[in-house]
């Protein structure tokens, strides 16, 4: 018996004659199309984009504050760079990630950048505070879509899984 889900939508769809669905493919696509929007509304968010009662920082300088407060144990002279620095990663993630450009190579970095920041969090705020911002669940879902992105490369390339 094939305990394989994907051989067996493969089999369902072969006997109506249609395409079959694909799970692991849609699921890859979510993951990147969520991760690479999450990016770029927080890019949105912090140059004040978003309006309503919803808004995390309104502007720059809230995000300034913001990092200086995950940041916490970093000198005060390093939070502007540290600000610039994520919202250019966050950006150029987000873009990357929504046109699948360097899928591997992006979502890899996605995976490493969000570590961080849960990390910071956990030190500055305790570890309350990116678990209820899933800011590892993020981090995880990246580092699966990295993994997966391998994978289908390797299949690309050498014709076989490795």
């Amino acid at each position: 018996m094939n305990n394989n889900p994907q051989s067996a939508s493969a089999h369902r769809g072969s006997a109506t004659g249609a395409h079959p669905f694909n799970w692991e493919k849609m699921a890859n696509l979510y993951a990147r199309i969520a991760l690479g929007i999450g990016f770029l509304s927080g890019i949105a968010d912090r140059f004040g984009l978003w309006r309503g009662r919803n808004v995390g920082y309104g502007n720059f300088d809230g995000f300034i504050h913001y990092t200086a407060k995950v940041n916490s144990f970093m000198p005060a002279s390093t939070i502007p760079f540290l600000a610039w620095a994520a919202t250019v990663a966050e950006l150029a993630l987000g873009i990357l990630l929504v046109i699948g450009l360097w899928p591997h190579w992006t979502a890899l970095a996605s995976a490493l950048l969000l570590a961080l920041f849960g990390v910071a969090m956990a030190v500055s705020f305790g570890l309350k505070s990116p678990l209820d911002y899933s800011v590892f669940s993020a981090s995880a879902a990246a580092l699966l879509l990295a993994l997966y992105q391998g994978r289908t490369e390797s299949v690309a390339t050498n014709g076989k899984t490795t």
